[in-house]
């Protein structure tokens, strides 16, 4: 995410920093749903509404790296270079992140905790779905584009959906490994080998579309 230039976007992001690292300390602590946003303005040392205007939803306190991770999705596939196909791009993607130590692709105990505290509340969980149909959405949006097709380009909504639940699997199960063994190496191993092999899958099911 760009750094703002001028001082009034500084300290706008700064305050927005600042009530997302303080929910997100008493969300860890206490269970999403048993933190008020009242709770949370108070922590934070801001006005309920001042939360609002950063936050429309108590659960986008929570999710706050959502639109950091859309952002990175489209750029992927907008600047990939000539000749590299989305399902490459996405993947090279994934090694990326995992190399650069990105949060959106975490194994450890502070991810556990986070994934743990979706599973705890319906509200997260409820939240989590949405933000993956949106995500799908997107993803067709962006593959069109690329391509130069129509909106009901049936192949990019296929694309869309089986990349999507490719990055779930591996991500959930790179999770789950790292529960079971507590090793972050090891999760990432897995994580990376499901998205070389769901990619390998995707290219060969997507072939002769603009997408493999």
């Amino acid at each position: 995410m760009s750094i703002p230039t001028d001082r009034r976007s500084r300290k706008r992001l700064a305050t927005r920093q600042s009530i997302s690292t303080v929910a997100t300390r008493l969300f860890l602590e206490r269970g999403f749903d048993h933190v008020t946003v009242d709770e949370i303005a108070a922590a934070a040392d801001v006005g309920r509404m001042t939360v609002f205007n950063h936050f429309p939803r108590k659960e986008d306190m929570f999710f706050d790296r959502d639109e950091e991770g859309r952002e990175i999705l489209r750029a992927a596939l907008r600047q990939r270079e000539c000749g590299i196909s989305p399902v490459e791009a996405l993947r090279r993607l994934a090694h990326r992140l995992v190399e650069e130590r990105s949060p959106l692709v975490e194994f450890s105990a502070a991810s556990q905790a986070f994934v743990e505290a979706i599973g705890d509340s319906e509200t997260l969980k409820a939240r989590a779905r949405a933000i993956r149909d949106e995500l799908a959405q997107i993803l067709a949006v962006e593959l069109m584009i690329g391509a130069g097709r129509e909106p009901s380009d049936a192949d990019a909504h296929l694309a869309a959906c089986l990349l999507l639940a490719m990055w779930s699997v591996a991500l959930i199960e790179a999770h789950r490994s790292f529960r079971q063994d507590r090793d972050t190496e090891k999760a990432r191993a897995l994580f990376l080998a499901l998205i070389d092999k769901g990619s390998a899958g995707l290219n060969a099911a997507m072939a002769g579309t603009p997408y493999a």
